[in-house]
């Protein structure tokens, strides 16, 4: 489990005992909010003014070329973790967002588990594979191509279905699909999707 700078949260936040809990620099302060200690942490200090002294942050320079969150990731790659939990990796800087979506596709590509955390959506991606969302009465899901194109696409148990398609990342036409309180499954042969839904 990871905690970013960012200013989306959802409202309840559940931390099973088992998990590794890493922050990305500015994601030290929203674990102190909620009374908890990362295992370890890093980040380049320009949203936090002194690095922690009771654990282990791994201070970054400030020239570099990934992003705290990613050296956030690459730590808990190194720890043996296959499934992330991403909080604070939205809200804020448009493109800190932007790249923690490309991160999930990157994870998703390596065979990773990934799910970022908003104020009421996951944003999720899956590589060459499916992926089943929760059962849920309403709300919006809508499915980017984040590969130039993915194909074989099927999308079952949401308002608009479709069976072996193609997606293109020139054009939105998996945007605002919904549930149906219908068990959802969106899978893809070739290709990496992003895929946004409410909670």
């Amino acid at each position: 489990m990871i905690f970013g700078a960012g200013n989306e949260f959802p409202e309840n936040i559940v931390l099973p005992g088992s998990a590794v809990i890493i922050a990305a620099d500015g994601g030290m302060k929203k674990l102190d909010e909620i009374g908890i200690s990362p295992d370890c942490a890093t980040g380049d200090l320009d949203s936090l003014e002194n690095a922690p002294l009771c654990i282990d942050f791994r201070v970054l320079p400030h020239i570099k070329d990934t992003t705290d969150m990613y050296e956030a990731v690459k730590i808990g790659l190194s720890l043996g973790c296959t499934e992330f939990h991403i909080y604070g990796g939205t809200g804020g800087r448009l493109d800190h967002t932007l790249a923690n979506i490309q991160l999930a596709a990157e994870l998703s590509a390596k065979c990773n588990s990934v799910n970022i955390y908003g104020d009421k959506y996951i944003i999720t991606a899956v590589t060459n594979d499916s992926i089943k969302l929760p059962l849920k009465e309403s709300g919006y899901v809508s499915v980017f191509s984040h590969s130039d194109i993915c194909t074989g696409v099927t999308i079952k148990g949401l308002f608009y279905e479709i069976e072996d398609a193609e997606l293109r990342n020139t054009f939105a036409l998996g945007v605002s699909n919904e549930f149906t309180g219908k068990e959802a499954e969106i899978s893809v042969k070739n290709g990496t999707l992003c895929i946004y839904y409410e909670i």
